[in-house]
């Protein structure tokens, strides 16, 4: 692929790999923008190659995430990538509207399937490949994120009715 394609390539997904940036560093939109620019660098630098390019976007988007992840633990922000299965309690009172932190409130893996799906119209087999995992691995992260957003946003509700 050649710089133009490559130029048009990332001018068509930039909206979309900006918002995926911003997800993928805990919406913090400066780092994200870091990750963005390096993510840009090194595939017009040509240190990540698409090898097919039907699957640009999430190609993309891996590229996102792994560059995130190093960076977040570069900066000691991340401790571990394990999934945790709780659901964090409501410590504070959180608006029932605030989607993006009732949706920080899920495991980091479903966080990321639940985005990659609904916001970003990806299928549930692409955020298998940008999460490199198994296709019923990432329907398992994708069920129980559904499940447990859906009882995350009813405890908000509630609290918010209940003048909390």
């Amino acid at each position: 692929m050649n710089r133009t394609q490559l130029d048009h390539l990332l001018k068509l997904h930039h909206r979309e790999a900006y918002l995926w940036a911003r997800q993928c560093c805990s919406f913090d939109e400066d780092l994200a923008k870091d990750v963005l620019q390096q993510v840009y660098l090194k595939i017009l630098e040509g240190k990540a190659k698409l090898k097919e390019e039907e699957k640009a976007k999430t190609w993309i988007f891996s590229i996102i995430r792994y560059t995130a992840i190093d960076q977040l633990r570069n900066a000691g922000k991340i401790v571990s990538m394990e999934v945790d299965e709780e659901i964090a309690d409501f410590e504070e009172e959180v608006d029932s509207t605030d989607y993006e932190a009732i949706i920080r409130l899920l495991p980091r893996m479903q966080q990321e399937v639940i985005l990659m799906v609904f916001y970003h119209q990806m299928t549930i087999g692409q955020s298998a490949e940008v999460l490199q995992i198994s296709l019923g691995t990432a329907r398992t992260h994708y069920d129980r994120g559904k499940k447990k957003l859906k009882e995350l946003i009813s405890i908000a509700q509630t609290q918010a009715q209940n003048g909390k």
